[in-house]
């Protein structure tokens, strides 16, 4: 009878150990968990936008940053400025309060992500923000010239590794 009870509180305390480890897991993922949503897409969620944790990525309109320290206010456009759909696209106004500075590619037309929450003002409350400058990590493009253009060290030919000349043909029917 008493390993019964031993048993029964055992299997008691695992059940409640198990079921801690799961709550615990499912919070915490639920609560990490951000949605992905274009500027325009953010008008049309509706009031999902108000209680979720968002993910928006745009241009950082030019003339628009204005920074304090850590805190930054800026506008966020759909489309890079010098793009023909640039005045029709959709806007956004951001506030990043966090914890360290803006990136140092975060600047006039630069594409970048922020995290945070919308509000009910129709401003966006990030809490991270990446920056990335799609100019300088984007392909050459055909015809124009390298920034810095590397000159290539002085090739010397290597006869090692050259191929040995086939036989001439004439040796090799005579042969047959």
């Amino acid at each position: 009878m008493k390993a019964q009870y031993q048993s029964l509180r055992i299997g008691i305390a695992v059940v409640v150990i198990l079921g801690t480890v799961a709550w615990l897991a499912l919070t915490g993922y639920s609560s990490n968990k951000s949605y992905y949503v274009t500027i325009s897409e953010l008008g049309t969620m509706g009031d999902k936008a108000y209680h979720s944790n968002l993910r928006v990525e745009g241009f950082v309109q030019p003339g628009s940053i204005e920074q304090v320290g850590t805190h930054v206010d800026f506008l966020l456009n759909e489309y890079e400025s010098h793009s023909p759909k640039a005045p029709s696209g959709h806007l956004l106004k951001v506030t990043y309060k966090g914890t360290e500075p803006p990136p140092d590619t975060f600047k006039d037309d630069a594409q970048a992500l922020a995290e945070g929450t919308y509000g009910r003002d129709g401003v966006f409350h990030a809490t991270v923000l990446q920056a990335k400058c799609a100019s300088k990590y984007a392909p050459q493009q055909p015809g124009a010239s390298p920034a810095n253009p590397a000159t290539p060290p002085e090739s010397k030919p290597n006869t090692a590794s050259a191929p040995a000349p086939a036989p001439p043909a004439s040796s090799q029917t005579a042969a047959n």
